[in-house]
């Protein structure tokens, strides 16, 4: 018996994939059987695991076992006591609450429990990409990694198949060119791709992607607040607390630890002069490109120009 806790549907499908997949190496013919609360009758499961005149085994998956009534848990319960040899029980719990009678009567019978909770944070979700990439068998930076988090969105499934893509695509390292490369129109359409690269000094690559931005059809005022946000966080890490260190330094500065860590390597080279120059541009350029300018993709090529010569110190 498994009890499969959590929301991540492709973490989930992926675990019952694999118990089908060790099961079938003893058994090519079991039976799969797919069950849900909706179409389970009081009884049914008694039906299932019965012995067969024909032998062969099963394996059961009881999905959304969380919304089972009354009678259904107290029968998989009972079933759980004295589970038959030849049936595999799979158990998919939303996690939570609800059902909570059920989760605790399986882990009193002993089943094995794997658990997948919605992945929610930005570090768990760089994490997940790493290991995607190993799974297919490569290496990404952490760099390109939050490149692609950025291109893709949070889906994992998404994130999970352009993953493999570029591990097939690129021979399996991956670095930030090559996830720009192979997610061009989607990567680089942010202004916050526009930002780090002004507020890294890198006048060539953040006016290309600035061109690609408003291109592709990103709004100015979207870019100048994601220019606005990058040299924000530089004067905020800048300026913190030096005996401030991890969580408390990201609370302090409402920032999670794997941006202050980018924006720590981003200040190399910005004086507080500098800094404070950079803001003045972002502040006059919100003004120019909200109405103040006839042309804001002038205004914005002239903002990028000013903040990296702040970086420089001219």
């Amino acid at each position: 018996m498994t009890l499969i806790v959590g929301e991540e549907e492709l973490l989930v499908d992926r675990a019952i994939g694999e118990i089908v997949v060790a099961v079938r190496r003893g058994d090519p013919e079991v039976e799969v059987v797919d069950l849900l609360p909706a179409t389970m009758e009081p009884g049914r499961l008694g039906e299932l695991t019965s012995p067969s005149l024909f032998g062969g085994g099963k394996v059961l998956v009881v999905r959304g076992a969380q919304d089972l009534g009354k009678d259904l848990t107290a029968e998989l319960l009972g079933y759980a006591k004295s589970p038959a040899d030849d049936i595999v029980l799979v158990v998919v719990h939303a996690g939570g609450a609800k059902g909570k009678a059920l989760l605790d009567g399986l882990g009193k019978a002993g089943a094995r429990k794997l658990n997948f909770p919605k992945i929610t944070k930005p570090g768990d979700r760089i994490g997940f990409v790493r290991a995607e990439v190993r799974r297919a068998g490569g290496s990404i930076t952490e760099g390109a990694a939050r490149t692609l988090l950025d291109a893709i969105g949070t889906d994992l499934r998404e994130l999970a198949s352009a993953c493999d893509q570029l591990v097939s695509d690129t021979g399996g390292a991956i670095d930030d060119d090559a996830v720009a490369r192979y997610h061009r129109g989607r990567a680089e359409v942010t202004g916050f791709a526009v930002a780090d690269r002004a507020v890294e000094g890198n006048l060539a690559a953040a006016l290309e992607q600035l061109r690609w931005a408003l291109a592709t059809g990103v709004a100015p005022v979207l870019i100048t607040s994601a220019l606005a946000q990058g040299v924000r966080s530089l004067a905020k890490v800048g300026g913190a607390p030096r005996h401030l260190r991890g969580a408390a330094l990201a609370k302090e500065l409402g920032l999670p630890p794997w941006k202050i860590d980018r924006v720590r390597g981003q200040l190399r080279g910005w004086t507080p002069n500098g800094v404070a120059h950079a803001l003045t541009v972002v502040a006059e350029t919100d003004a120019q490109v909200k109405g103040g300018a006839t042309d804001p993709a002038y205004a914005l090529e002239k903002a990028v120009g000013d903040i990296v010569a702040a970086r420089a110190g001219r």
